[in-house]
């Protein structure tokens, strides 16, 4: 039975629980400061027609309603400030340790320029939100306020004010509907934006040289989906304006009508109109306030929706995954062991579902194992079961006599250091709570990079280098890990043929001789005699072969 899912509102409450007291602090103290504010004007009112005119005590009673209203209002955005910043703070937290707690599978299907966008502008827009939040209380009770004070002095101008506000209410709740629909599509581009924008980064090479597909990525995609964000913003935000527009007119409508009723009907008390007109036009700018914050909650309430959607989509984190380093050092394993495991894909609509398995293999300690075979064949999907990144939907994979489940598949990771075919190549150099070896140089000058990159502070000074280079950085990440199983997929493949050469004859031995046991994804067919088993795979099935003599 799944659960139901958390709209914009209920997420917002979630966020705002551990800070309830503070929330409610800031809302009585913005409540405070608006209702000093409409004190303030009563008291001017009274004062411009009392016989006696300013008195010591109308002096002190407005200067303390100032002192009040400012201090009440500055407190109330302090507190509004914190909340706000702690809620993006946690917000970014919690996305991105579910992000890193997701099964690997979750990750591969949710795309990045959907999620890049999520993490970073709806973020942001909840943070515009939380910034607007006590203002937009505070407009609130101060509108509230001068709406009681209206009571007091006439009903029946009250009860024009509030026609007047149920006709705006009714303007702006129209609005805000096609405004919100035009923020969907506006905020459903800018997914397709991102998709656009990584395009030309990591395709850049591609796009030089043929100019029809770049001329298409301009027109076709960045600049008719930046036009289409363009025009659809613009159309909703001018409903608002022209929504905003007309509700100002309104005040000024309802002030006519207060003089022409005070013409056919005239009050013997002179504090009443003045008083309506002293607050009327007060009001105007907190009611324009909150009306002109209506796109910022709109869009927030649509950036509230994307966080719950992608809260909802990484909702099963990976179980034992543990995002601490326990400190362990990885034990030696004497022998990988694959039974009978089996992996199948999702299905894809008009194509069969890709099938691995059954697969059977025994891997040694210091084996050299060369995966083989054709692109599609399976090659990469074995590594990421062996690796322990898919769990196997039927069969088995044990270390050392010890079957890996769900409660030690994390643990099981730690024996491995991979450089996959797409790698990614971080800046520092991971060693845990250890020191990175003082001879970390003594890598790169092996692998005759030294002359462009060194190791200082644990990092790497520089990673802009070419492809294979980049490569070889990550082959000394690979040995400062030491740990006992090293995976790599197609590392050749961007290096020169001397290097190359230098890889399976030299580097690899070297790596076998410390006792490492080695995994290559490999299409270089003169090298396979340097492995101690050739693994041949074909159709996402294994198939036994001699290892050339």
């Amino acid at each position: 039975m799944t659960k139901p899912k958390r709209g914009a509102i209920q997420e917002l409450l979630v966020l705002l629980k551990p800070f309830r007291l503070i929330v409610c602090l800031c809302i009585v103290l913005g409540m405070i400061g608006g209702l000093s504010v409409t004190t303030l004007l009563a008291t001017i009112n009274n004062a411009l027609h009392a016989p006696e005119g300013l008195t010591r005590t109308v002096v002190a009673a407005f200067a303390g309603l100032c002192v009040l209203a400012l201090f009440s209002s500055i407190f109330s955005d302090i507190g509004t400030n914190y909340v706000g910043q702690h809620i993006i703070a946690r917000l970014r937290k919690e996305l991105g340790e579910k992000v890193l707690s997701a099964p690997i599978e979750q990750i591969e299907r949710y795309r990045s320029h959907r999620l890049i966008p999520v993490l970073t502008h709806d973020v942001d827009t909840v943070s515009d939100f939380a910034f607007a939040f006590a203002p937009l209380a505070i407009s609130l009770t101060v509108t509230l306020g001068c709406l009681g004070y209206l009571a007091m002095l006439s009903w029946p101008m009250f009860l024009m004010m509030l026609v007047a506000i149920a006709i705006g209410t009714t303007v702006q709740s129209i609005a805000r509907a096609r405004g919100i629909r035009g923020f969907h599509e506006a905020r459903d581009a800018e997914d397709e934006l991102q998709k656009h924008y990584n395009a030309i980064a990591e395709g850049a090479k591609e796009l030089r040289i043929h100019r029809p597909r770049r001329q298409r990525m301009f027109a076709s995609g960045i600049q008719a989906t930046a036009d289409r964000i363009c025009d659809t913003q613009i159309r909703s935000i001018n409903t608002f304006v022209i929504a905003k527009t007309f509700g100002s007119m309104l005040f000024f409508v309802v002030i006519g009508l207060a003089l022409a009723l005070q013409s056919f009907w005239p009050s013997q008390d002179a504090t009443v109109m003045s008083g309506f007109v002293l607050v009327l036009l007060y009001m105007k700018g907190p009611l324009e306030h909150l009306i002109g914050t209506l796109p910022i909650v709109s869009r927030a309430q649509i950036a509230f929706r994307r966080i719950a959607d992608l809260s909802e989509q990484f909702s099963s984190p990976e179980p034992h995954l543990l995002l601490e380093d326990q400190g362990n050092r990885a034990d030696a394993v004497h022998r990988l062991e694959l039974n009978d495991v089996r992996y199948t894909f999702p299905p894809v609509e008009g194509a069969e579902p890709f099938s691995l398995g059954p697969v059977n293999l025994t891997i040694n300690q210091g084996d050299i194992v060369f995966i083989v075979g054709e692109n599609g064949c399976g090659k990469t999907t074995l590594i990421k079961l062996l690796l322990g990144l898919y769990a196997p939907q039927q069969g088995e994979i044990s270390v050392n006599g010890v079957p890996v489940t769900a409660e030690n598949r994390d643990e099981y990771r730690q024996n491995f250091t991979t450089i996959f075919a797409d790698y990614y190549l971080f800046d520092d150099l991971v060693q845990g709570n250890q020191t990175v070896p003082q001879d970390a140089n003594r890598y790169l000058e092996r692998l005759e990079i030294a002359h462009k990159v060194r190791v200082v502070d644990g990092a790497f000074t520089t990673t802009d280098l070419s492809t294979g280079q980049r490569k070889r950085l990550a082959l000394v990440n690979a040995w400062l890990e030491e740990r006992p199983v090293l995976v790599f997929d197609e590392w050749a493949a961007d290096q020169d043929p001397t290097f190359r050469r230098i890889f399976y004859t030299e580097l690899l031995p070297d790596l076998k001789r410390l006792g490492k046991t080695i995994i290559v994804i490999s299409h270089d067919d003169r090298y396979f005699d340097t492995a101690d088993q050739l693994v041949r795979m074909e159709a996402g099935r294994v198939e036994a072969t001699p290892v050339p003599a």
